[in-house]
């Protein structure tokens, strides 16, 4: 499957239920794999940052996980099937995970992984994990590789925010013995827990989440900005 380019990153063309698939396929063929979910604002950071953009350039399985990816592909000439959400994709993965795929949450503040986890455990009872905030320190580092090769997990999901989330794991990944797949998932846990409502489906499927998200969190109008200004900016730019 060909993936689509925007501002030099490649995206890749599934659907939601493909992103799944492939997911689970990965977590059984005895490889390593990182995954990310690149969205307008991700993608802003990239054209500035060599090095960022050569980590999404290099990683197996890029979600569109923005609106605004759909919209850019589609003025280029290229098509995104639909939006895949990088919240969505784990959801679902983690309510079919057996009790011989544990899952390792890395980060998140003040315990919204445990809470995440504990809330997906009673969706799935068969759902063996465990969760720890850690840092993204390099000084933090043998502690959390010790914890998580010591748990046994084969899905590792890290909420560190980007880009540093990818970096580290980019970084250990070779280090994490049990791990084969391990997926950068920016605030995916507040939505998971519930410490944070989603926008209502019309406001996600018409590209109205931004609207949401500043009425929610006034604090993040800059990183909002970037997404709707600045990254079209760059489309029509070329």
């Amino acid at each position: 499957m060909q993936r689509v380019l925007i501002l030099g990153v490649p995206i890749d063309p599934v659907t939601q239920d493909e992103a799944v698939q492939r997911l689970s396929q990965m977590l059984t063929d005895g490889s390593k794999h990182h995954v990310m979910t690149p969205n307008n604002e991700m993608l802003v950071k990239a054209s500035k940052d060599r090095t960022f953009k050569s980590l999404l350039q290099s990683s197996e399985l890029n979600l569109p996980d923005s609106m605004g990816l759909l919209w850019a592909a589609k003025r280029t000439g290229q098509l995104l099937p639909e939006r895949v959400t990088g919240v969505d994709t784990v959801e679902r993965v983690l309510l079919s995970l057996s009790s011989g795929c544990p899952v390792f949450l890395l980060g998140g503040r003040k315990g919204v992984g445990r809470r995440a986890l504990e809330k997906m455990q009673k969706e799935n009872s068969n759902l063996v994990g465990e969760a720890f905030e850690g840092s993204p320190s390099e000084e933090d580092a043998p502690n959390i590789i010790k914890k998580i090769n010591d748990s046994g997990a084969r899905l590792l999901l890290v909420a560190y925010g980007s880009p540093a989330q990818d970096f580290w794991i980019n970084q250990h990944l070779l280090n994490l013995t049990s791990v084969r797949v391990a997926m950068g998932i920016g605030g995916t846990f507040d939505f998971l827990s519930g410490s944070i409502k989603r926008a209502p489906k019309w406001m996600q499927s018409s590209g109205l989440e931004w609207v949401w998200r500043l009425l929610m969190q006034p604090s993040r109008i800059g990183r909002i900005y970037t997404a709707v200004i600045r990254f079209p900016l760059l489309v029509f730019r070329g």
